[in-house]
């Protein structure tokens, strides 16, 4: 994996971000949210494997291992994963819990898919189906992922020039990883491990998201002992894109409480 670091100097005494990319992404596109918080956080921008500038490491996107690997380069962090990032995040704060301050999930679901008990999905062949057209037309399925991220913000067209604009910056993604993550999505529940964490876990979420759907996280924040949720309003599968400014305060809000928990314990 590749990780980037910036912000404030990792022996400033600040706390430190982790950021985990989605599907078909890299660490760039967090770039309204490194603008906003580098001055106050350390962060450490991770591309996934076959992803950006690691688009040549083979490893398999197994979100255990690789939050397995992340924990022993970067030992005491908050954890932020946005969609299929949130996996990672989510296992090494279920996995790692000493090592992992708080759990930061943006519209990043237990459950990606629809079920008998759960209503908060997608259809179960939405991501097979995306499967299948990236064989067809590889560049094409991935735009049109794009404009489903984009779709539901009310600045769509402005998100969506900007996702096509950064998606590619670092090359495309390598097709092996695509395939695993639409396999990791279609089959992902890990709604029985929520009870499990131990530490204070945000999660955010975009009303008008049509990936997924905003009661997802109220109801994984209420399975979680410590879980919090926001909605924003107005904003899609990617609401540090349309709502930056919201999402950073957001995020500086719950790090600030949870420091302040800490040390009062």
């Amino acid at each position: 994996m590749y990780i980037q670091t910036t912000g404030a100097p990792v022996d400033s005494g600040r706390p430190a971000i982790v950021l985990i990319h989605g599907w078909a992404m890299h660490g760039g596109l967090f770039a309204p949210l490194v603008e906003r918080l580098s001055a106050h956080y350390t962060l450490h921008l991770i591309d996934l494997p076959g992803h950006g500038y690691a688009r040549e490491d083979a490893s398999a996107l197994d979100p255990g291992a690789l939050a397995t690997q992340l924990v022993e380069r970067i030992p005491d962090a908050y954890w932020l994963g946005w969609s299929l990032g949130g996996q990672v995040a989510l296992r090494a704060g279920l996995d790692h819990p000493q090592r992992v301050r708080g759990l930061i999930m943006i519209a990043s679901s237990p459950r990606f898919v629809l079920g008998e008990d759960w209503s908060h999905g997608v259809s179960p062949d939405l991501f097979r189906n995306f499967g299948s057209a990236l064989e067809r037309d590889f560049r094409g399925t991935l735009e049109g992922f794009l404009a489903l991220e984009a779709l539901g913000s009310p600045s769509a067209q402005e998100e969506l020039r900007h996702l096509k604009q950064q998606a590619f910056e670092r090359g495309e993604p390598a097709e092996r990883a695509l395939y695993e993550g639409l396999a990791l999505l279609d089959a992902l529940d890990v709604r029985d491990e929520l009870p499990n964490l131990q530490m204070p876990s945000l999660w955010i979420s975009g009303r008008r998201d049509r990936l997924v759907p905003a009661g997802a996280m109220p109801a994984a924040a209420a399975l979680a002992p410590r879980g919090r949720s926001v909605v924003i309003a107005h904003a899609g599968h990617a609401p540090f894109l349309g709502a930056a400014d919201e999402v950073a305060q957001t995020i500086e809000a719950f790090v600030d409480a949870t420091q302040a928990a800490s040390v009062a314990a």
